[in-house]
């Protein structure tokens, strides 16, 4: 009989052998990195530059968005107690219904996803009240609404801050159109499977009408508010650092080369295979998303993980004059609508219930951000025309 030491110290997951051959392949794996990269940049090189990029991205970057997060959670939360955000989700319901094909309680799901992050949705989920609104085909889809606009006040608010203002608003609005194309796809493949029950309702007044608040007198409903919805900012930004130092920091080691004087240690250095292969999709990506540089390749492709890593890299790509206004508008639609889908889809439409359709999930969200991308830049080409930008 296990003891309860015993089961609190036995480690997630499945029961398998010590070691296979899964085990010497990412030994083999480790080892040729280490040596090729070794052999270009020099060994002290290559983990003086490790440590010195991640070091600068926790200083420079995380802490700019920690800063964000909890400025923002405040806000929202401040918002939210006092019936901002419902007034909003009462407004924009009808065009939930007609953009998005969704019952409009959806709407704060993506409020919610908005000001937070992916995982928001399924908290939501899980509440019968809430899920008792959406047919059965429809439940599927939340996990792509709400990916959609997951941490979106959050990079928002960063491309503002870096003084991108009309860009990030552009972006804003080729993230939603990626969205209802990515949510009208997944209600496409799951209604096949998921015929409508004869019993389901649209029943949304208590809903849409009514609301919980905390108790207290105004002031204290005001700083229980901001204190708590700031806790949850630090919360999240604190939760993006491992995805920040660990996949950012490969990312660029990949993307840029050696500095001036070749390989010195610096923060940034790095083998460009990145770049070099995205040197073979100059004309498509110039063609889809207006780049002019292939190495703005890197942020989308960290997007697929984490954005919050990908956001890390506009600041140096800014510096290195790789972007520009439109790259900005791309990387905002595109980060937004995909929120590092591929870390987030198989664990939400598994909580939801629905493991057998997160492939369609995945290949919804896939085409939706791809859209995404380009309707940004579109827009971006006619705000120039227009001399809005």
């Amino acid at each position: 009989m296990q003891t309860l030491a015993d089961q609190t110290m036995r480690p997630p997951g499945r029961k398998i052998k010590a070691f296979g051959i899964h085990t010497v392949f990412v030994c083999l794996f480790f080892v040729l990195t280490l040596v090729y990269f070794g052999s270009v940049m020099g060994y002290a090189n290559l983990f003086s530059t490790l440590m010195k990029t991640s070091h600068n991205l926790l200083l420079n970057t995380v802490f700019l968005i920690t800063a964000i997060s909890v400025l923002a959670g405040a806000f929202s939360s401040i918002l939210a107690e006092f019936g901002v955000l419902a007034l909003l989700n009462w407004a924009l319901a009808p065009i939930v219904r007609l953009g998005w094909g969704l019952p409009g309680a959806a709407t704060l799901g993506a409020l919610s996803t908005y000001i937070s992050d992916n995982p928001a949705i399924i908290t939501l989920a899980k509440d019968r009240g809430f899920i008792a609104y959406f047919k059965e085909y429809q439940r599927p889809a939340l996990t792509n609404f709400g990916t959609s606009f997951g941490m979106g006040l959050i990079l928002t608010a960063f491309m503002i801050s870096l003084g991108f203002f009309r860009e990030a608003l552009i972006g804003n609005l080729g993230a939603i159109i990626g969205s209802i194309v990515s949510t009208r796809l997944m209600i496409f493949f799951a209604r096949r499977e998921l015929p409508p029950q004869p019993q389901e309702q649209d029943n949304e007044k208590d809903f849409l009408d009514f609301r919980y608040i905390r108790d207290g007198n105004l002031f204290q409903r005001i700083l229980d508010a901001a204190l708590e919805g700031g806790k949850n900012g630090l919360e999240m930004g604190m939760q993006i650092v491992p995805g920040v130092l660990v996949i950012c920091t490969l990312i660029l080691m990949l993307t840029f080369g050696p500095g001036e004087h070749g390989y010195t240690g610096a923060a940034y250095e790095g083998i460009p295979l990145l770049s070099q292969a995205g040197n073979y999709l100059s004309a498509p990506l110039d063609i889809l998303f207006g780049f002019q540089n292939s190495d703005a390749l890197a942020f989308l492709i960290t997007s697929l993980g984490a954005v919050g890593a990908a956001m890390s890299m506009v600041p140096k790509f800014i510096a290195e004059g790789i972007v520009g206004s439109n790259e900005i508008a791309v990387f905002t639609a595109m980060g937004m609508c995909w929120s590092g889908y591929l870390s987030t889809h198989i664990a939400m439409m598994d909580a939801l219930g629905y493991r057998r359709l997160t492939g369609k999930a995945i290949l919804s969200h896939t085409i939706g951000g791809l859209l995404a991308g380009v309707s940004a830049h579109q827009m971006y080409v006619a705000a120039v025309m227009l001399g809005w930008v």
